[in-house]
């Protein structure tokens, strides 16, 4: 575990580039259920799988990974998304690599806030994966499935941090509760001396995953409709993670809405209810 913040990005992400990935507790027991399905049947097919392990980040991010190192061995691109992935990899080959991974759970045995504090995390991102997948299929985008991987990653490096750093994790998390006028940026600068949305550009592009994924968990690229897609679902998410009464999602919600119906050709009105809807 690191306690103590490192002297720099390059140092971090040297320190996650290779670090082990712990899986939510139901994707290893999926990894097992469908192991035995396919010794048994042989019927488990990449879309079998990507369909079990979708709502695990961490599953998701551990599959790209080791696909994106195999596929720069052979210099080929890596595939954009889970299933193409799995495709990839094979189906014998995914249960003889991932078949007794690491669980969340026992990583983090020790640490009950941390794991508490993932938990969150990982409900916020499938909350923003369901945004940007809606917004995307409005919008007509034929990279709707990417677009919602990408919400879904957009976080991947704060999840890390929680596994890898959970003392540091639970400092940021104390501070942004304690004021919720605090950017996130600022605190996570003055605690770990880096950003995580760096660190987390910084390590797709160390794992050299694939470029659209990139681009479009990259807030520099807001120019982008396909950015503005996950950015506003992933805001959305953030905002109205205590619930819509919130204070703090009242406050967000005009902007937040302002900026859907922008993006969607909708009135503010119907922004609202279109948000609401894809909530509800």
């Amino acid at each position: 575990m690191i306690d103590h913040p490192l002297s720099s990005l390059q140092a971090w992400t040297d320190a996650f580039h290779d670090a082990g990935i712990p899986v939510l507790a139901t994707s290893a027991a999926e990894v097992e259920r469908l192991a035995q399905i396919e010794d048994e049947r042989g019927t488990v097919d990449a879309h079998t799988l990507a369909e079990a392990f979708a709502p695990d980040p961490l599953m998701t991010l551990r599959v790209l990974t080791d696909v994106s190192r195999y596929c720069t061995r052979l210099s080929v691109e890596p595939p954009e998304t889970l299933v193409g992935a799995l495709v990839m990899q094979g189906i014998g080959p995914f249960f003889r690599t991932f078949r007794g991974v690491p669980t969340v759970d026992a990583w983090l045995a020790e640490h009950p806030a941390a794991r508490t504090g993932l938990s969150d995390l990982i409900t916020r991102a499938r909350r923003a994966a369901h945004f940007a997948l809606s917004f995307a299929i409005r919008r007509q985008d034929e990279d709707a499935s990417v677009i919602q991987e990408a919400a879904m990653l957009h976080d991947f490096a704060e999840m890390l941090l929680w596994c890898h750093a959970p003392t540091l994790a639970e400092t940021i998390a104390n501070r942004l509760e304690a004021d919720h006028t605090l950017r996130s940026a600022e605190v996570q600068q003055a605690v770990l001396g880096i950003t995580l949305d760096g660190l987390g550009q910084s390590l797709m592009h160390r794992w050299q995953l694939p470029d659209l994924l990139i681009k479009t968990t990259d807030a520099r690229q807001s120019h982008s409709p396909k950015v503005q897609n996950v950015l506003l679902a992933v805001r959305l998410a953030r905002h109205s993670r205590y619930g819509w009464e919130d204070p703090h999602a009242q406050a967000a919600l005009h902007d937040d809405a302002a900026d859907v119906a922008k993006l969607l050709t909708l009135s503010q009105d119907a922004a609202i209810r279109l948000i609401m809807a894809i909530d509800s």
